[in-house]
């Protein structure tokens, strides 16, 4: 039998009119728009995945993107539960700069060699100089929380909420992190999915889709 964990990207958090810059564990922002956490719900439905169990991380575009997901899975949205170590990272310095602004930061003024450093985390998940980022902590979130899903919830269906610093350390519980990364652009766009499964028999887990855009297939 089957387990799987579907972790999402929350939904945009900013409109199309306003200059995006970086949000972290120390910005609430809401989304502002719907239609993202909605089609988590409804890409789901269409792949005849039905939830059993719901988690996000504690900042309201992490909750607001699971109550639309789970609003498209009828999805009792009282039963989703938040989880704290899956709050998006902190950017230390670079909290609410625009992107040119952490590049030319992180560059001494130079913006190539900015961007060369945020190549680096969109890569290889090198955290840039002055971010706060436990990367080996947040690995073993990962670890934790798939082992209590595999033992909580075999051949069940769980989904995962959280945000793009946090999900690109999820692929550590298939058991090769850096041979998957190479692999794979790590960046997850918001309200993209990636699913994992696990049989019962295996010690890791399979990646099966990984920033699937629901929006381009529903």
């Amino acid at each position: 039998m089957t387990t799987r964990l579907i972790i999402a990207r929350h939904g945009n958090t900013f409109t199309k009119e306003q200059t995006p810059t970086r949000v972290g564990a120390n910005t609430d922002l809401p989304l502002v728009e719907n239609e993202r956490g909605n089609a988590i719900g409804r890409y789901l439905l269409k792949l005849g995945i039905n939830i059993d169990a719901v988690y996000c991380g504690p900042l309201k575009r992490h909750i607001q993107t699971a109550e639309l997901a789970c609003e498209a899975l009828e999805f009792d949205t009282s039963a989703i539960q938040v989880k704290h170590n899956f709050n998006e990272i902190d950017y230390g310095p670079d909290e609410d700069k625009t992107e040119e602004q952490v590049m030319l930061r992180l560059g001494n003024g130079d913006l190539k060699a900015g961007e060369l450093i945020i190549e680096k985390w969109n890569r290889e998940a090198i955290a840039p100089p002055g971010w706060q980022v436990d990367v080996e902590a947040l690995k073993q979130s990962w670890l934790d929380f798939s082992q209590s899903i595999a033992t909580e919830h075999p051949n069940q269906n769980v989904l995962l909420v959280s945000s793009n610093g946090t999900i690109r350390f999820a692929p550590v519980i298939t058991g090769d992190f850096e041979g998957f990364i190479a692999e794979h652009d790590i960046k997850v766009t918001t309200g993209g999915i990636c699913i994992f499964e696990k049989e019962d028999d295996e010690a890791n887990w399979r990646c099966v889709e990984w920033g699937v855009k629901p929006l381009k297939h529903i």
